[in-house]
């Protein structure tokens, strides 16, 4: 049946439906499982899911028309200078940026010589690399705080582990190294940067 000439209805709406449910699913991982779960701030959850929701549709319905190379890389041209003029945006987000927009193309440009199984494992693939990344980055994170301590006579070489053990209990931060600054010996008091691995958990 059509109407002016296009028909209403073809089996591609049940394409349509499947890829765009492959699609949220593997969305939801990217933005919940790794951002959400690793980010302070969930400013660009918004913007994430309807970049994500817009790139699919706008790849599915362009699927039919033929387009050449130069267009298929011109689009992508246009995804990549996206800047946004009232924020500044750190390179992670627009990384983030970059994996949303990449699922909904690979989920929406497939055709019949990319298998589901295809699909799903290069989705997968996606997903596990951006967690274990968040991971990597998150065990490696350190923070520093500078305080001024008293205790001049532990700077000595030989009384490291006492140095650690009173900052630590003093301070309640747990050091991985510390680095001395000025000291300050008719106080005394010397400036000691501590640097330790934040809990997120505060």
């Amino acid at each position: 049946m059509e109407f002016l000439g296009v028909p209403l209805f073809d089996d591609d709406l049940y394409k349509l439906l499947v890829r765009f449910a492959i699609n949220l699913i593997f969305l939801a991982l990217v933005v919940g499982l790794s951002y959400n779960r690793h980010q302070k701030s969930r400013t660009f959850v918004f913007t994430f899911v309807l970049m994500n929701v817009t790139v699919f549709f706008i790849c599915f319905t362009l699927k039919k028309l033929d387009l050449g190379l130069g267009m298929a890389l011109g689009l992508f041209a246009i995804f990549a200078i996206i800047r946004y003029r009232t924020d500044a945006i750190r390179v992670k987000e627009m990384t983030y940026l970059f994996i949303v927009i990449g699922i909904a193309v690979i989920n929406s440009l497939a055709n019949k010589k990319t298998s589901y199984a295809e699909l799903m494992a290069t989705n997968c693939a996606i997903v596990a690399a951006t967690y274990l990344m968040e991971l990597v980055i998150r065990s490696e994170k350190v923070a520093k705080r500078d305080i001024i301590y008293d205790r001049v006579d532990l700077l000595k070489p030989e009384k490291r582990s006492e140095l650690f053990a009173d900052i630590e209990q003093r301070t309640g931060l747990t050091p991985l190294r510390i680095k001395t600054g000025k000291i300050d010996l008719l106080k005394p008091a010397v400036n000691i940067t501590v640097h330790y691995q934040p809990d997120d958990s505060q």
